[in-house]
């Protein structure tokens, strides 16, 4: 072992958000525990409590008192999970980072496969699910974040950009120097790094409750990604707005012609208030989006913080 790798105390820190999976919580520091201990991996666990509304805390809590090497981030206000997540690696004293939800889907069983992965010429692997076992939408909103951040970020179209990853130590210390309220964790891995590669899991059932992961959090993990990692979306409004603009001259010019050189008035008034509610609404998009970048960067200047700490625990052996 080198003296670099000296430097950490320990081989893995696993990142866990928590929301609402009070029932979920103690099988999966079990499992955590039964898949790393044989491998003889030293690893911390980094519980972040993001204001759940059921028994989580108290499943933590015994947690806590279970198992030594555990620490609990207690936040404030509810952050979203990307949030969360950049509140535990800013904690995180492993040599390489693990992030996983906390609701039994991603197996840990998965993560000595995903940390072998890991070399010189590898920085990040990503867990790819052959099946994903989740509700319709969720499926369609990960393929359209996807196609999108093919285009923004540049993502190989072969890398799905699953919450169950590793990387090393070292792209964590990059990804922290991020103070904007609206962090995206996948985009902010690639504007570190492109040495990425993915393996084939499995991904489990849910076992008890709900997704967590509503139709208007998967819009707002869309947004972070299309306002804060390119400025496509306004070349676009640009572009639309010109054709626009010239499509409207063009056809004002035509109906003054036909005004004079003809004995009524064109025909086809419906079709001109459609066009103009069309292209009105182009226009209203556009500004909506710049309303959204300017209002991030309000946000941004005026230090929105990611996420607010209420407590810290920790039983770590320092």
């Amino acid at each position: 072992m080198t003296a670099k790798e000296n430097s950490y105390l320990y081989n893995l820190s696993i990142v866990i958000p928590v929301f609402n999976s009070e029932n979920a919580l103690a099988q999966l520091m079990e499992e955590i525990a039964q898949a790393l201990t044989p491998k003889n991996l030293k690893f911390e666990t980094i519980f972040i409590n993001d204001c759940s509304q059921d028994s989580s805390a108290l499943s933590l809590e015994n947690i806590f008192s279970e198992h030594a090497d555990v620490s609990i981030i207690e936040l404030r206000k509810n952050a979203g999970q990307d949030n969360a997540i950049m509140a535990g690696l800013k904690y995180a004293s492993g040599q390489h980072i693990v992030v996983m939800d906390d609701d039994l889907q991603h197996d840990p069983k998965y993560i000595p496969a995903l940390l072998s992965e890991l070399n010189d010429e590898v920085d990040v692997c990503y867990a790819n699910f052959l099946i994903k076992k989740q509700n319709f939408y969720k499926n369609l909103g990960s393929k359209f974040a996807d196609f999108c951040a093919n285009i923004l970020i540049n993502k190989p179209r072969n890398i799905y950009l699953s919450p169950f990853k590793i990387f090393n130590a070292h792209i964590a210390s990059e990804i922290i120097k991020y103070d904007g309220p609206y962090p995206y964790i996948d985009g902010l891995i690639f504007r570190v790094t492109r040495k990425i590669t993915q393996i084939d899991v499995d991904h489990s059932q849910r076992l008890h409750g709900q997704g967590n992961y509503t139709l208007v959090k998967s819009i707002k993990v869309w947004a972070n990604l299309v306002t804060n990692f390119s400025i496509l979306p306004l070349r676009l409004s640009t572009f639309f707005g010109f054709f626009a603009a010239v499509f409207g001259f063009l056809l004002g010019g035509f109906y003054i012609v036909a005004y004079f050189f003809s004995n009524q008035l064109p025909p086809g008034w419906s079709s001109i208030v459609v066009l103009i509610l069309v292209f009105g609404g182009i226009q209203l998009i556009a500004l909506g989006l710049i309303g959204e970048y300017l209002g991030r960067l309000f946000l941004l200047n005026n230090k929105e913080p990611q996420f607010i700490i209420k407590n810290v625990k920790t039983n770590k052996k320092t």
